[in-house]
Parts: structure tokens; sequence; C-alpha cells
């Protein structure tokens, strides 16, 4: 019944598609679906399918875990199980469980190619959960819209076979087939809200009324519905308000009630969790109506919803790097943190920027601009880096994840915008190559 339920969702979404790669964190659900793809490649051999591991870090058996689903892949005839390792920012106002979905995402998209399906095990319990935290945070159509079976992924799909299926039946089939899954641990905490959910609230649901589960599917279908609908009759309206750098134009947002939904379909276009009623409201008065040289912020998960000449922007979260320094050899590039790339110093015959260091000069790359003056080229007189990076309309928030390189203790250069006077020189060229920078 479940192998023939999702042989017929695979057939049905994946017309095009001939390879898939399936989420594998190892527990149950997904535990059960990579035995079903095991069996749907079987046969179907002109399919390929591989399996992603994302390995978080938050648990001692975390390593433990991603060598059993390497184990497990190969007992399956999975193609290759890969392990992504990511690293999340822990602190108050951070949650969690945002952050590592927002993580596991973004690694599972770099095994994506053109035209791949990403598989991942949501059931119809899932399914619940998520429109109730939704409704919890009060969000309108496109929150309570919850999972849709299939949708878009980078430049691929995204479907989640399972979920019409319930827990309980899963869970039938992973004993009856004598499967092996890990059991996190953390799943036991119900300080997170989805397992409160499932621990307290939801087992009372079922009690009272036994088919919540497909009402809520309903509910949800009818919310993407109307969600699609109004998407579709606004969409001219987003096109004109985005700028080339997918930030929003102020000035293209009209009446509060259209701003604010050209807002939430903005923010559709990134990995951001949806905000709710009370922070869109924020974000309308505390950010777009801001005192334009205020320096506005509202937190939407692991990311910010900021505002820079006139546009807004999604900026993540990003770790304090003020004490970062790494020194740099010649034409060898140098590994900047928090996915800021690589920063190279190349030696060149003509037509440089840069001085060659002297012998006894040291050079290293920073981040922290704090009391440092600088001179760039061709200026007259020394000005704070503060100030510096206002007039080259470097945001606020670049302005500690732009490198700055040093010799000895002497700023050399600020990449990507300046040689310092005392530096210049035709031998080097600075390069950094970054696609991270919210503003280029």
């Amino acid at each position: 019944m479940l192998y023939s339920s999702l042989r017929s969702c695979l057939l049905a979404n994946t017309p095009d598609s001939n390879r898939f790669v399936i989420a594998l964190s190892g527990g149950l659900d997904s535990r059960v679906l990579l035995h079903l793809m095991g069996r749907f490649i079987r046969d179907n051999p002109q399919y390929q399918c591989d399996a992603v591991h994302v390995h978080h870090g938050l648990s001692g058996n975390a390593d433990k875990w991603a060598q059993q689903c390497q184990q497990w892949a190969f007992e399956e005839k999975i193609t290759y199980c890969h392990i992504e390792h990511v690293t999340l920012v822990l602190g108050n106002r951070i949650s969690v469980e945002q952050q590592a979905r927002e993580q596991r995402y973004l690694a599972l998209s770099k095994h994506i190619q053109q035209g791949d399906c990403l598989l991942t095990a949501q059931h119809a319990d899932d399914q619940l959960e998520t429109f109730l935290l939704a409704l919890k945070r009060g969000s309108g159509p496109a929150g309570l819209a919850s999972m849709p079976e299939s949708t878009t992924f980078g430049i691929g799909y995204h479907l989640r076979p399972l979920l019409q299926v319930t827990r309980q039946s899963i869970t039938d089939y992973g004993i009856a087939h004598q499967l092996e899954w890990v059991e996190d641990e953390s799943n036991q905490d119900q300080r997170y809200d989805r397992n409160f959910l499932r621990h307290q609230v939801t087992p009372l649901l079922h009690q009272r009324w036994p088919g919540i589960r497909k009402a809520v599917s309903r509910s949800a279908v009818l919310c993407g519905e109307q969600e699609a609908l109004l998407n579709e009759l606004l969409a001219s309206h987003l096109s004109k308000a985005l700028h080339v750098d997918q930030s929003l134009k102020i000035v293209e947002l009209g009446s509060e009630r259209i701003g604010k939904q050209l807002i939430r379909q903005w923010l559709s276009l990134f990995t951001v969790l949806m905000p709710s009623q009370a922070q869109l409201q924020q974000i309308w008065h505390s950010v777009v109506w801001a005192q334009d040289d205020a320096n506005p912020q509202v937190c939407c998960g692991s990311h910010q919803i900021r505002r820079y000449k006139q546009r807004l922007y999604v900026v993540k979260q990003w770790a304090d790097i003020s004490r970062f320094q790494q020194e740099c050899k010649l034409n060898q590039p140098c590994s900047l943190p928090e996915e800021l790339g690589t920063l190279v110093i190349t030696t060149v015959k003509v037509s440089g920027t840069l001085r060659l260091p002297l012998k006894n000069e040291i050079v290293s790359v920073r981040f922290e601009p704090e009391g440092i003056e600088a001179k760039p080229q061709g200026r007259i007189g020394k000005r704070k880096l503060k100030k510096l990076f206002q007039e080259y309309e470097v945001p606020s928030w670049n302005r500690r994840r732009t490198p700055l390189v040093f010799y000895n203790d002497r700023l050399a250069a600020v990449a990507g915008l300046f040689v310092t006077e005392d530096f210049v020189g035709e031998d080097c060229d600075l390069d950094w190559q970054c696609n991270s920078r919210e503003v280029q």
C-alpha cells in the first residue's frame, strides 16, 4: 500500500526527472522513505537516486548517525550517501529549529542539479503540526498553506511523497520490514514547539476529531490556492518593485495593505520564515517608514529585514568575526570565514594596484574596522573607516564583513574598495571572490 502510493506520487509529479536526492536524517520517516526508494530504483533502473545526510553536530551521536545512514544507503543500493556538515549559531534570539531547517535545505540544495527532484519524508502528522505552528504565529494564507506536496527547489523540484500518509502507517511499515533507524534524543525535548505539539496537543486532537488530519490538509490546500491567486494578481507589481539585486524598492510598495502583501511575496523568494502579523506590522512601521538616518532591522528567524538607500534587504545573521586574523601568502588563496569566500594577493607584471610587501612585512586579513583611520589613494587627509564605508556606500551590516588587508599592523587595502596611499604600487592585485554579500 505504502509503496504503491509512493510510486504513483513519483510518476505523477516528476515526469521529466530521472534523478532523485533523498534527505536522509536517519530517523524513522526518512529511513522508511530510503527503503521505499531502494525498491523503486530496483523496479525502475532508468532512475538514479542519491542520499544526503546533514550533520548538524548538535548531538554526541551525530557521527554515529552519519555512519549508519551511509550503511543503510549502501544496503538499499542507493548510488551514494553524501555527508554535509553545517554549523549553527546558537543564541537566545535565534531559533535552533528554524536555523537547523534553513541550514539543512541550504546543504541539500548543493546536490540538486538541473531537473533533479529532492525527496523529503514529511507526512500528514507533520502537516498538522506545521499548520498549528503557523496558526500560533498568526500567519496568513501563505503560512497556513503549510507544506505543498510538490514545489520548485532551486533548479530542480521538491517532492514530499508521504505527505498524505500518517505517522502510524510509517511506523507500521518500519516494524513490518524490521528496519532500524536512529532516535534523536532532541525529539523528546518539549521546549521545542513542534515536540510540544507532537507529545501534548495533537494526540488530544486526534482523540476528539479523528478526521482532523484530512480537514487540515484540505484547509492547507485551500489557503495555498488563495495565496497562489493573490501572487498571480500582484506578480506585475512585485516585478516592478524588485531591484536587480533582489532588494525591494520602498517607493513601489504603495498602500499599507498592498505593501505588506508585496513584502510577504518578496520574502517567499528567500528561505525565510514567513513573518507573523505582528512582525509584518513591525517591518512596515519600524523599517519601511523609519527616518532616513536610522538603521532599522527586524528579525525573522535567522535572518534580518534591513533597509538601505530606500530599499529592503534580507540579511542573514552572521557570527561575529571581529577577532578573525589570518596570514596571507602571495599567490595563495586565503579562506575567509562565514561564507565570505577567498581572498588572494597575486603578483603581476604590469598594472597592479598594490605594492609588494617588504621582507619584514607580514600580510594578514582582518575584519575589525573600529578606530582605524585610512587615506585612500588620491584623497586628502585621513578619515575613519566608518565614514569611508558610508562614502563608498557599504551598508552597515557589511562593514564588519569586508576584508581589511594589513601589512604588519598598517592598513594596506580594503577589499573591493581601495588601496591606502602608502601601499599603492603596480606589483600586485587584490582579488576577493565572494557570493554572500547582500549588497555588492
